[in-house]
């Protein structure tokens, strides 16, 4: 099955430092098919990502990329949109004049907060609950493509708290499950907490699993790579998980209409 990768980061984004052709040469040299690149966007000037990204620049970059690598990787050109659900008229107002493969709307804030400042001074109960919150505010009020780590708050309060247990929290998992797969989009399986002290991937299993007995279909994976080493890594591992739970497709994109990619392992 080829390989491919739905969340990378390069210097067009505030915490990533290398360029487009960089990471294209990375993936190519792991015999990776496809990347969307997933730049941060954010239009709240609160965000550190705020007036960042020079889309004229990524797009040339973008369009660069795909004449070398014509062939030999597909290149997509997506965001990561941080709280899309806030100051929609602005934000709807700088995509229209944004020509986009793919959209993945994130939770990094909570009233302008990041998470790591939000959940000081409040019990587990609380910040998990306040950020599954704003994640189903954010699938009811956004135009996205899909939920980016959609319980990314447990690497914030894993030092602190630990993981959440999955029980305590099902019935607003559910219901932002619920909303998602009307909404007809879909949500992200992010490996990047099997490399960091979580340990685990960003949503939980139990949350796939609960997600795809609801009736949901739609999967995308993303490495969330900001460097060259961690491109597409372990896709192998999350499609044979998915494989177990029942999906049968993951999910690319191209001018935001999803194309399904069978599971074949």
């Amino acid at each position: 099955m080829k390989r491919i990768d739905y969340h990378v980061h390069s210097n067009n984004s505030f915490d990533a430092k290398f360029g487009i052709i960089q990471m294209c040469k990375s993936a190519e040299l792991k015999g990776i098919s496809e990347i969307c690149f997933t730049e941060h966007f954010n239009v709240d000037s609160r965000d550190v990502s705020y007036n960042f990204l020079n889309y004229n620049k990524y797009s040339e970059e973008i369009l660069e990329a795909r004449e070398i690598f014509s062939g030999k990787l597909d290149v997509k050109k997506g965001l990561e949109i941080g709280e899309p659900h806030i100051l929609r008229k602005k934000l709807s107002d700088e995509l229209s004049m944004m020509d986009l493969d793919f959209i993945i709307g994130s939770v990094h804030n909570i009233n302008g907060l990041k998470l790591r400042l939000y959940m000081q001074n409040k019990n587990k109960k609380s910040i998990y609950k306040d950020y599954f919150d704003e994640v189903l505010r954010m699938v009811e009020n956004s135009d996205i493509d899909i939920v980016g780590h959609l319980d990314l708050m447990k690497r914030y309060a894993y030092d602190i708290y630990g993981d959440y247990k999955f029980d305590d929290y099902r019935e607003i998992i559910e219901e932002i499950l619920k909303k998602i797969i009307q909404k007809d989009i879909g949500i992200e399986v992010n490996t990047s907490g099997l490399r960091n002290k979580v340990g685990k991937l960003y949503p939980s299993i139990d949350v796939l699993k609960l997600y795809k007995n609801i009736g949901g279909k739609i999967i995308t994976i993303g490495s969330d790579s900001h460097d060259l080493d961690n491109i597409g890594n372990n896709f192998l591992t999350v499609v044979k998980m998915l494989k177990k739970i029942g999906f049968e497709y993951i999910y690319r994109y191209k001018n935001r209409k999803k194309l399904p990619v069978r599971i074949e392992i």
